[in-house]
Formats: structure tokens, C-alpha cells, sequence
């Protein structure tokens, strides 16, 4: 590895427990998009309970088809039984889940010495940067299954911008996340 490389992939700290914290961590599309000499401070995913709790509504749906399928088994007009009706509603659940795991490695967050950065979606992926000193408002939002769980959702705002450009969604001790960004945006963006 050369050590260009070396210290492009250098991670300065991990302020959460969520942070991957190891340059081998660092994907090949984040890595190409890094400059030579540029630092990562954090890397991060959502939490690993980003999955049971995007997957909620459908793993309640799949237990109402589920019961509501073995209730329907006990007549006698209907071809299926109980065990049916619960292979239905576990793989419905199964499938949901699956996809949910998916979506959580897929989506992945940076914050680098010069910008930010969000890449996220399984078939049609994005990756969001914002440069450090265009970062004018953030935000720390926590819905209730987030408070729950004390996870939270960051907001970035550019400068020109009216709305919040990009989310790093279902972190994990979103504060201290939040805290570490302020202090490198304030450190490298203000320069």
C-alpha cells in the first residue's frame, strides 16, 4: 500500500460505537472518491436495529396475513392449513428482513477532514459530499422508535440551500456523532 494511500484511509477517531473505525473498512467507491491526502474521522453505518425497525410496518403486517390466514384455515371451503398460513407469514417476514440487512450495508456515512459524505441504495445507489465549509445547519432528529432505542438521525445543510440535503439515518449515540461533526466543520471547514 502506498503511503499516499496510507494516510487517505487513516481514521483520526470514532467519537461513537457505531464508527467501523478500521481503514480496511473503507468501501472502494468511498475509497476512489477520497483525495490523497485526505483523513477520515468517522466512518459509520446505521445501527444494526436500522433493520428490525425500517422492517416494522411489514413484519406487523406479516403477522396479521399470518394469523388471519390460519384463522381462515379452520373452514372448511379453504385449501390451506395452519402450518401454510405460517410459512406465509415468516416468509413475508423473512424476505423483509432480508432486505432490510441489504439496505443497511449499502448505506454508509464519512466524515473526512473536507466533507461529508452519505452513500446509500442497493440497485440505484447515490453518494452525497458536501465540503465541510459549505455545512451551515445540522440537525439531530429522534422519532420515537429512535428515542426508544437512543438512536438518532443527523441532518446536513449546504449553504443556498432552504432544506437539508442529506440524512445519516438510525445512528447509534447521535450526539456524540453530532458533537464530532461540529467540531470538524468548526476545525477544517472555517479555515
Amino acid at each position: 500500500m502506498s503511503d499516499a494511500v496510507a494516510r487517505s484511509t487513516r481514521v483520526e477517531h470514532a467519537a461513537a460505537p457505531a464508527a467501523l473505525g478500521a481503514p480496511h473498512a473503507l468501501p472502494h467507491a468511498l475509497h476512489a472518491s477520497l483525495g490523497p491526502d485526505e483523513v477520515v474521522i468517522l466512518l459509520l453505518r446505521p445501527s444494526l436495529l436500522y433493520i428490525p425497525l425500517s422492517s416494522l410496518g411489514t413484519l406487523v403486517a406479516a403477522a396479521i396475513i399470518g394469523l388471519a390466514l390460519a384463522y381462515l384455515s379452520h373452514f372448511p371451503w379453504i385449501g390451506w392449513s395452519e402450518k401454510h398460513a405460517v410459512f406465509i407469514g415468516v416468509t413475508i417476514a423473512t424476505l423483509r428482513l432480508g432486505w432490510a440487512v441489504i439496505d443497511w450495508w449499502f448505506h454508509l456515512y464519512a466524515l473526512t477532514d473536507r466533507r461529508i459524505l452519505a452513500r446509500y441504495g442497493v440497485f440505484r445507489t447515490a453518494l452525497y459530499e458536501a465540503p465541510l465549509s459549505r455545512i451551515q445547519n445540522t440537525i439531530v432528529v429522534q422519532s420515537l422508535r429512535e428515542r426508544i432505542f437512543a438512536l438518532g438521525t443527523i441532518g446536513f445543510a449546504t449553504a443556498g440551500r432552504g432544506t437539508f440535503d442529506a440524512f445519516w439515518i438510525t445512528l447509534g449515540s447521535p450526539f456524540a456523532v453530532h458533537r464530532t461533526v461540529l467540531d470538524a466543520v468548526e476545525r477544517y471547514g472555517r479555515r
